[in-house]
Order: C-alpha cells, then sequence, then structure tokens
C-alpha cells in the first residue's frame, strides 16, 4: 500500500483497512462506565468468601458472579489493549491499557479463594449442593474440572507458600530472558554487499536465507560462538528450570514432571509417546529431504546453515491484499456456505487491521472478546508468506466466532492443546488451492518447498525438542546430574538421529539448545506437532469425504472448551491418542517430497 521508505501514521491509513473496535465499545465513555461496573462486581466478589458451602443458591450466585465479573472485565482489559496495539505511543491507550491490567489483577485477588472453598467441600456435600440448586447443573463440568485437581492440591497453607514462591519459581526463564534479549550481543559480520552488519537474531533468520553461503556460514558461525561464551550461565538457567519443574511435579504427587503438565489437558502420556515413536519411523523421509536439499543447492556437503535458504530461485509472487482476501475465500470454500458467510462478513466488516502505521504493534494475531465478534491484526506485506498468516490468523478467528456463538462464556475458551487446529487446517487448504491451480513448474515446486518447510519445522523440529525435554527432565527424575556437556551431548545425538547421514554436524549444533525459549515453559512444544497432524488429518477428510466431514469440523469448533482436547478431536474424526493422525501428516510429507523430487531431477 505505502511505496515511500516512510510509514505513514494511523490517521493516513484508509478506514476501510482498520478495525472496528467500537464493536466492542461505540466509545471511550462507554469503555469508563463498565470499569465502574466492573469495580462494582469486584467488591461484591470480595464480599462471597466463605460462602460457597452455605447453600446451592449460595454457590450459584458466586459462580455466576465470577462468569459475569470475568466477561465484563475480559471486554474492558482486550478493548484497552487493542487500541493501545494501533499505536503504542498513544498516550490515551497506554493509559486505558494500564489501568486494565491492574482491574483484571484486582479481579483475580477477588475471586482467589473460589477453587480453595470448593476443594475443601466433601464430594457428598457437593452433590447435595448441586441437587438443591437446579442452576448448578450449568457448572457441573466447570465444577469437576476443578475438583479433578483435588489429589495434586495441597493444603491451604502450602499453597499459598507455593504461590509466594512463584516468582522466584519463574527465575530462570527471568533470567534467561534478560540474558537472551537485552545481555547478549552478537558481533559484526559481512552481509552480500561486503559490507559489516551487527548480527541480531532478527537478521539471524534473514541472513539463514541469503543464497550467499558465505553469509550464512559467518552468521551461523558469530551466532554460536556468541553463545557458547555464555554456556555456563544458560546451562544453569535450564537446569534449574528442570529441577523447578520436578520438584512441583514431586509435591503435588504427580508421577513425573511430563505427568503434571499433562494434566490440565487431561492428556494421557501415550499421546506424548506416540508422537516421538511415530517421529522415528519416518525420519528415513525426512533424510531424504535433506538429501534432495543437498542435491538441488548443488553441494558436496549440508551444514545446518544450508537448511533455511530457498530451494528454488526467489519466485515473484506480489499478491496484493485483496488478492489474498479472495484466494483465502476461494481456498476455504470446501468447509461451506456458512463458513464463507462468516469469512466474508469478517473481512467485509473491518474485523481486520490491515497495514502497518508508525507505532503499531509487529506481528499478527487474532483477539476478542465472548461478547463481540473477533478481530484480526495484520502488518501485511504482498507477500505469499503474509497471504498465508492473513488464512492462518482467520482460522483463528472463526474458531473463536463459532465458540463463543455456541458455547457460554465459562466453556467458550478452547485450550491450547487444539489452539492451532483451525488456523494451521485453513493454510493447508489454501496450499492444497494454489497447487490446484498451479502448473508452472518453479512456482509450484516453489510452494511444495514452502510446505515441506513447515512438516520439517512444525512436526519435526518440534518433536525433537520434545523428546529433548523428556529426556533432560527425567535424567533429574533418576537423580542424574545434568551439566553444559550432558546437555550438549543428548542434543547433538538427536541432531544426528533426526537429521541423518547427510547432514554435516558441526560442533555449533551441540548449542542449539541454549537460545531455545520454549524449553522455559516445560511440555509445551509438542502440541505444536500435535496439532499440525490433526489439521493434516482433518483438512485430507474435508477434502474427501465433504459434507460429513465438514459437519464434524464445524462441531468441534462450536465446541470451544465444553470438552478435553483429546476428545474434541476425536468427535471431528482425529483420535489423537493413536498414531494414525501423525502417520497421515507425514503420509502427505512423503507424497509432497515425490513430486519435488520429480519437478527437481526429471
Amino acid at each position: 500500500m505505502n511505496k515511500t521508505k516512510t510509514l505513514p501514521t494511523r490517521s493516513e491509513i484508509p478506514e476501510e483497512f482498520k478495525w472496528q473496535l467500537e464493536d466492542i465499545y461505540p466509545t471511550n465513555e462507554a469503555w469508563e462506565e463498565d470499569v465502574k461496573l466492573a469495580k462494582s462486581l469486584i467488591g461484591k466478589m470480595q464480599s462471597k468468601k466463605g460462602t460457597l458451602s452455605g447453600s446451592g443458591k449460595q454457590l450459584l450466585e458466586v459462580l455466576q458472579l465470577s462468569e459475569d465479573m470475568m466477561m465484563k472485565i475480559e471486554r474492558i482489559y482486550v478493548y484497552a489493549h487493542m487500541r493501545r496495539d494501533e499505536d503504542n505511543a498513544n498516550s490515551t491507550y497506554q493509559a486505558l491499557s494500564d489501568r486494565s491490567e491492574t482491574l483484571n489483577v484486582q479481579a483475580s485477588s477477588a475471586m482467589s479463594f473460589v477453587q480453595p472453598e470448593l476443594l475443601e467441600i466433601p464430594s457428598d456435600r457437593l452433590e447435595e449442593l448441586m441437587g438443591e440448586e437446579p442452576g448448578l447443573e450449568h457448572y457441573r463440568k466447570h465444577i469437576e474440572e476443578i475438583v479433578r485437581y483435588k489429589p495434586y492440591t495441597l493444603s491451604t497453607e502450602e499453597e499459598a507458600l507455593l504461590a509466594e514462591m512463584r516468582e522466584i519459581a519463574g527465575a530462570p526463564s527471568n533470567i534467561f530472558t534478560m540474558l537472551n534479549n537485552a545481555d547478549i550481543k552478537f558481533p559484526m559480520i559481512k552481509d552480500e554487499n561486503g559490507e559489516e552488519v551487527e548480527l541480531t537474531k532478527g537478521r539471524y533468520v534473514m541472513f539463514m536465507e541469503s543464497p550467499n553461503r558465505e553469509v550464512r556460514e559467518a552468521a551461523f558461525r558469530a551466532l554460536y560462538d556468541t553463545y557458547k561464551k555464555h554456556k555456563n550461565t544458560i546451562a544453569a538457567t535450564l537446569i534449574s528450570s528442570v529441577k523447578r519443574d520436578v520438584l512441583y511435579a514431586r509435591v503435588r504427587k504427580y508421577p513425573s514432571a511430563l505427568q503434571a503438565s499433562l494434566f490440565s489437558d487431561n492428556v494421557d502420556q501415550s499421546v506424548y509417546d506416540n508422537l516421538i515413536s511415530t517421529i522415528h519411523k519416518f525420519l528415513p523421509e525426512m533424510h531424504r529431504y535433506l538429501d534432495i536439499r543437498k542435491r538441488m543447492l548443488g553441494l558436496d556437503e549440508l551444514h545446518m546453515y544450508d537448511l533455511y535458504v530457498p530451494l528454488v530461485k526467489e519466485v515473484k509472487m506480489e499478491i496484493p491484499y485483496e488478492e489474498a482476501v479472495k484466494t483465502v475465500e476461494e481456498s476455504l470454500q470446501p468447509l461451506g456456505d456458512d463458513y464463507a458467510k462468516i469469512l466474508n462478513q469478517g473481512f467485509t466488516s473491518r474485523w481486520v487491521d490491515v497495514y502497518e502505521n508508525q507505532g503499531k504493534t509487529s506481528g499478527a494475531y487474532s483477539w476478542g472478546t465472548h461478547s463481540a465478534h473477533p478481530f484480526v491484526l495484520m502488518n501485511y506485506q504482498n507477500t505469499l508468506d503474509h497471504m498465508f498468516t492473513l488464512a492462518h490468523e482467520m482460522g483463528h478467528a472463526l474458531h473463536s466466532y463459532y465458540s463463543h456463538k455456541h458455547q457460554p462464556y465459562v466453556y467458550a475458551q478452547y485450550q491450547i492443546f487444539v489452539a492451532e487446529v483451525a488456523s494451521t487446517l485453513n493454510e493447508s487448504l489454501l496450499t492444497n488451492h494454489l497447487l490446484e491451480k498451479t502448473t508452472e513448474k518453479e512456482k509450484r515446486m516453489y510452494l511444495i518447498n514452502h510446505y515441506l518447510d513447515q512438516f520439517r519445522g512444525t512436526i519435526i523440529r518440534q518433536t525433537m525438542f520434545a523428546e529433548f525435554e523428556k529426556m533432560i527432565h527425567a535424567k533429574v527424575e533418576e537423580g542424574e546430574a545434568l551439566t553444559v556437556d550432558s546437555l550438549s551431548a543428548m542434543y547433538r545425538e538427536l541432531n544426528m538421529k533426526y537429521h541423518g547421514e547427510h547432514m554435516v554436524m558441526d560442533e555449533e549444533v551441540d548449542f542449539e539448545w541454549m537460545r531455545i525459549p520454549h524449553f522455559y515453559t516445560n511440555f509445551y512444544v509438542y502440541k505444536y506437532a500435535t496439532g499440525f497432524s490433526a489439521a493434516i488429518s482433518l483438512s485430507r477428510q474435508i477434502l474427501e469425504e465433504g459434507q460429513p466431514a465438514v459437519d464434524r469440523y464445524l462441531e468441534f469448533l462450536k465446541s470451544g472448551g465444553s470438552d478435553y482436547p483429546i476428545e474434541l478431536l476425536k468427535k471431528a474424526g482425529v483420535d489423537m491418542g493413536k498414531p494414525a493422525p501423525i502417520e497421515e501428516a507425514l503420509t502427505v510429507f512423503k507424497q509432497l517430497l515425490d513430486e519435488l523430487e520429480e519437478l527437481a531431477f526429471s
């Protein structure tokens, strides 16, 4: 849109390319009125402490009040933050955002008694209360979810002590974040033009895609040489993080740190183990991909710094926003008329904030409230990646739309385990659509390579990370010591297994674990791989079965958080308790690899 070097101000962006947050609050004055109401609800909630076991009516009042209060707080919070995201330099919305943060903390504090009091009610008395008040049936699953934690919940005093320790427990992550984002400084390297430029984490990604191999290697070695200088400090932070996970699991009497993490999603460990074992079976295909990459790049040796450079010379794909919208809508037609109608409504009713402007939050996201439609923040550039991002974020948006429309607030929020399914499914359908209408050899190879890199990065690489996490936590649980050398040795072993004989394993690879922030949020990354696999499986079913698969999928979108993730996916047609969905996704990977090899070498 803007061809000049200077970003436009917010006021210079045409209205049709801005989201319409007036759909949440028509004015800031309306927001202020809700702040007053929220404060009164917080006061009411504080007065309910100690009343939950009195009668069914009292328990219902507390749960209804809690729901009403949090719906109001959500609306206030989301509006303020999204207004600030339009222009972070706007002091008015900085202030509203800060006030919403404070209000959110006050609300959380006011209702902090609910869970402990519920858990203190004996099960027979809880059933009596449920029988007294028919309105409590609406909250049965919500109550059961709280009670599910009872075996792993300590006394009130012990829980209070653990809560006091929360800030200290977060120290490993905080220390790593400060070191990684504030203190570590990378050296200067020469770019493609032979000019000295400072290496940064952001530029590292760009350098890894450079067609100039000397630039890629220089960036690679400079990055890891810098991390290696901090190896003892970073090892100490990661080891402390792992020990914290193990300690919390033991204190709460979970069988292991892994099972403690899986408990929140009610996921059996077999799901985690199946992912790893199934990926292992398909590693020969990953190794074949690396051999094809090596041959297509014309290299005698393939190094880690050769993994991100495009296999096909940059294909000019200038995709204006209007064309991206049209293409995304066409690609998602297999999801049916209702989905298409809502998607079009999103594009034409200003759900999307399209272009970059001065002060605008970077990146992309979908967000919203239960009481209004979702919104999407973009910083659209006319590229293939940005078209995929648009499809991805609209997947999140429509998942939220269906969930909020069909579920009450208490069951509307879907869990992280399934959060990436709708977004990734949209990307899969978009890829399928583009491949169907693309016959030009170079462009087709470019699209296939784009998709293969998603498989490699989201399923295979994240599973390697997940296996590393499992290994290092098991070592501590078995009473073995973790050190810089043992961490690096385990990481090297995994890299050799996952990349095979076609990859030269440079010493720097041993230290990659030092720069992965996800390792400080234990056992999280496997959800990327399972979510991607589920999405690929569902998209195949939709394309092959048609309406029955679409109906199942839409029911999944409408279900929100009304059941556990595994059960919701099972109803949609994917059983993540079995290896089949992962095998199906990797079969697609193999088919794409076959075509790329045929196109490249025939």
